[in-house]
């Protein structure tokens, strides 16, 4: 291994990012993981690819061209290769490069991971915002201008002239960020909220918002009061516009939308929305289907998009809400699919009045919330969408498979095997070592695995928040006046807060220590108590709480953890959040080992 790591180009990928510092001609690094993207609308494998140099490592993005390095399997982890030819990008305040020629150096071997190497980080300084740069709108997109040309493989546009005319240059909504300046964006609306009221300090007021999508992605945006106004009756449903700066971008309120983006954006007053005369060059709804089988392993309040045969049809019935008081129209659906599962999913409102699709039908739904109630349910959000029969892959194959088989089998409901589901994700021990060695949560989707650790420190700063009294609320309060805690969510105001735990613990195993972020379930379990009389105490100064500190250390946990990328401004950082915890069973821990000691051949 110390022959392979000398041939490395130590610094060299710091350095095609710092122009102050020597280049190195055609670096060599390590591959540390390779992973195909989810499927492009053009339906082309694109492939992610991590490259370390020990220092560091960074994202880079292969070329459709040099696709055949992975499909022919040269390319792979822990391989060797000279970056022949690439491009330097930084992509919402991350690094990452677009490969366009490599060698796979065989005659080195191949090895495990080479050393430590840390994320690269950058922040952007106010001389050196990136201006947006286009590349093919198939592809990966780029904001850096580093000798990249202004545009590749983009269809001609003609000069803006009248209204609803192709702009000069059309920016994918991937390119979007707060560093980037002028530009126009052409999308599709794929979702438009009713108009709402809210409320606030500085007044009232009216908002809504719509899902745009073009072939790069997706993102919300949202228009107050007066843009509200203007711009409600514009968006419709379905309809394709040019949308362009000025308009604020912003990070995106994750509680508020279900779109994979990290962005937001707020039309201002001299935003220019334009229906595009060409409707039929930008994608329809983009979806990023889960298995009904795969929902056992999906964290409870997850916003996902699923698709099945509707298997049963219930009548519309209406509920009263508890908090607004208001009666609401709903309708359970039971959906299956080929994973042998069914699932209940709740749709409300107009949807659930209006909706006449006949049972066997194949339904896909965008926008969709997990829940654990009876089990595993769904319930459509009301930003979400409904398409009867869509015409795409998955739901050809889908139809297929229940003509053939589906339509006589006999599947498993999330509410009747209550408690006897069990997810094979969450039940793979990992040491501290094994979580770091294997980049767990570096990808695009979670990961989750189980822990046997120690409590050796829990962090007192900011343990809890004022939580909304509200039933099923538990959002953040604000404290207006003495006795009067205001939730923008449900537009109340309550005379006192119910608090709620964040914490903050670093735990350890035999293999290192880890920092795993705690809800309020696991920190009443681990503290033995409610944050509501922790905070008390805090506030009577009573000794009681260091005690309680005290006893919650040093206890021993089998922790269920998801380990999931998170981005915080604009550096990049893996969360380990506790799903769940309980006491060790040394019953279950003896017997864990014993098969542990058995698999090994001696």
């Amino acid at each position: 291994m110390a022959s392979q790591a000398s041939h490395i180009s130590v610094g060299a990928l710091s350095a095609i990012f710092d122009d102050t510092k020597p280049q190195i001609h055609e670096p060599i690094v390590q591959c540390v993981q390779v992973k195909p993207l989810p499927p492009q609308a053009n339906n082309q494998e694109r492939y992610r690819v991590v490259f370390s140099d020990i220092s560091n490592y960074v994202q880079t993005m292969l070329a459709i061209q040099a696709n055949h390095f992975v499909t022919d399997g040269s390319l792979r982890k822990g391989c060797f290769v000279r970056l022949k030819q690439f491009q330097a990008n930084s992509v919402k305040g991350k690094k990452i490069l677009i490969i366009l020629d490599l060698d796979v150096l065989k005659e080195l071997g191949e090895a495990e991971k080479i050393g430590e190497p840390k994320p690269l980080e950058h922040k952007f300084e106010e001389d050196e915002k990136p201006q947006p740069t286009t590349i093919s709108s198939n592809g990966f997109y780029g904001t850096k201008n580093q000798n990249v040309p202004q545009q590749l493989n983009t269809r001609p546009q003609q000069p803006r002239a009248p209204q609803g005319s192709a702009p000069s240059t059309i920016y994918p909504i991937e390119t979007i960020s707060p560093y980037a300046n002028k530009w126009t964006i052409k999308a599709r609306c794929t979702s438009k909220s009713p108009i709402k009221n809210w409320h606030g300090r500085n007044g009232d007021g009216t908002l809504f918002s719509v899902n745009l999508l073009d072939d790069s992605g997706e993102i919300r945006a949202t228009g107050f009061n007066d843009q509200c106004t203007k711009l409600y009756d514009l968006f419709q449903e379905g309809g394709v516009y040019y949308i362009s700066s000025p308009c604020a971008v912003r990070f995106a309120k994750k509680q508020f939308t279900n779109l994979n983006n990290d962005y937001e954006l707020t039309f201002e007053r001299d935003t220019v929305v334009e229906k595009a005369e060409e409707q039929n060059d930008v994608p329809q709804v983009r979806f990023n289907f889960t298995t009904i089988g795969n929902l056992q392993s999906v964290e409870k309040d997850t916003t996902i998009d699923v698709i099945g045969v509707l298997n049963a049809v219930a009548d519309t019935t209406q509920i009263v809400s508890k908090t607004t008081k208001k009666p609401y129209d709903k309708r359970e659906l039971t959906l299956v699919d080929s994973s042998g599962f069914s699932v209940r999913l709740t749709i409300w409102g107009t949807t659930a009045l209006n909706f006449n699709a006949p049972p066997e039908s194949v339904v896909a739904f965008k926008g969709v919330k997990v829940s654990d109630f009876g089990g595993r349910s769904l319930s459509l959000l009301s930003s979400g969408s409904v398409t009867i029969d869509p015409d795409i892959e998955e739901a050809h194959r889908l139809k297929g498979w229940y003509d053939a088989q589906g339509r006589g089998e006999e599947f498993v409901s999330y509410a009747s095997s209550l408690g006897t589901m069990s997810s094979p994700k969450r039940d793979q021990f990992k040491t501290i070592a094994q979580i770091r060695e294997e980049h767990l949560g570096m990808s695009d989707e979670p990961a989750y695995f189980s822990l046997r650790a120690t409590v050796v420190y829990i962090k007192q700063d900011n343990m809890c928040y004022p939580a909304c009294l509200s039933e099923g609320c538990n959002k953040k309060v604000t404290e207006l006046d003495p006795g009067q805690w205001r939730c923008e969510r449900c537009n109340k105001t309550h005379p006192r807060p119910e608090y709620r735990y964040i914490m903050l613990i670093n735990v350890s195993d035999h293999t290192g220590q880890l920092y795993l972020n705690c809800f309020d379930d696991v920190g009443r379990l681990l503290t033995g108590t409610s944050a509501d009389q922790l905070m008390e105490l805090q506030q009577n100064e009573d000794k009681a709480v260091g005690d309680i500190i005290q006893n919650a250390n040093c206890c021993t946990w089998t922790f269920g953890c998801r380990a999931k990328i998170d981005n915080y401004g604009d550096q990049q950082r893996i969360r380990y959040q506790v799903t769940s915890a309980r006491p060790v069973n040394y019953s279950e821990e003896a017997s864990r080992l014993a098969d542990v000691i058995d698999s090994y051949s001696i």
